[in-house]
């Protein structure tokens, strides 16, 4: 790894990432045990083991830094950076035995993400990007598609059983049969997909702070758009889009978001 800005963070980030990943799957070959939190989605004892992993380690680390984990942890620092954590994202794909759950570790200052790190364990694939540095699959440089029309796109929604993505049916509907094709293997792949330049287009009508703030990094320093149905680039106005830069246009247009 060549001298970069941020270089510690993201040496960091890519070690604790891939020893959560080491400790869930751990977790999951000796017995988990899951239930429901409060907005229906299943939570396990290896996210809350990996979320006091990640924190103890950023705390040994980094202990002027703000912590916000997916399973509770919120804390404020004195650096005004904060480190946004999902210890397994995807937990539905780890309770079923899927592979395409990850771990995502970003560390973000005053609303910009500075270091994004999705580490997919059981594919032995690790995604990574720092500000100003652009975005890495393992050492490999990530460009973002430049394809630009629907004819050639691959469309990659997720999350469309939730009532937040009910508005947006018919819209995603009319683009799935204008695509070459339409795929899903959970937010986190598509996402890295489209960095990597193997899917175009990602919808997400329902995130969290901890699901995209890597993704929205690695997507951006990739060449990539991102934004939400509000047009903005922010991590918590609750959905996401991903694309190729020739997408952005239509992709907006087509679900009435404005250019801000």
């Amino acid at each position: 790894m060549h001298e970069m800005r941020y270089q510690r963070e993201v040496e960091f980030a890519l070690r604790i990432a891939v020893a959560a990943g080491v400790n869930a799957r751990r977790i999951r070959a000796e017995g988990i045990t899951a239930e429901m939190k409060a907005d229906d989605s299943p939570v396990t004892n290896a996210d809350r083991d990996n979320e006091r992993l990640i924190r103890e380690a950023i705390e040994s680390e980094f202990p002027d830094d703000g912590i916000l984990g997916e399973e509770g942890t919120a804390r404020s620092g004195a650096s005004g950076r904060r480190w946004i954590v999902d210890p397994i994202d995807g937990t539905l794909d780890f309770v079923r035995g899927n592979r395409f759950w990850c771990v995502l570790v970003a560390l973000e200052s005053g609303g910009e993400s500075l270091v994004g790190v999705t580490h997919f364990p059981e594919l032995e694939e690790t995604y990574w990007a720092a500000a100003g540095e652009g975005s890495y699959l393992h050492g490999e440089r990530l460009r973002a598609s430049a394809r630009t029309t629907f004819g050639e796109c691959s469309f990659h929604p997720d999350g469309l059983q939730l009532g937040e993505a009910r508005p947006h049916l018919p819209t995603v509907v009319e683009i799935m049969q204008r695509s070459w094709s339409a795929r899903t293997y959970g937010g986190a792949l598509n996402a890295c997909l489209v960095a990597a330049g193997r899917a175009d287009v990602w919808f997400e009508p329902k995130v969290a702070p901890w699901d995209v703030a890597a993704l929205r990094l690695i997507i951006e320093e990739a060449g990539g758009a991102f934004f939400a149905l509000d047009g903005s680039r922010s991590i918590d106005r609750g959905s996401a889009f991903g694309c190729g830069p020739g997408f952005a246009a239509e992709v907006r247009r087509a679900f009435g978001i404005p250019s801000l």
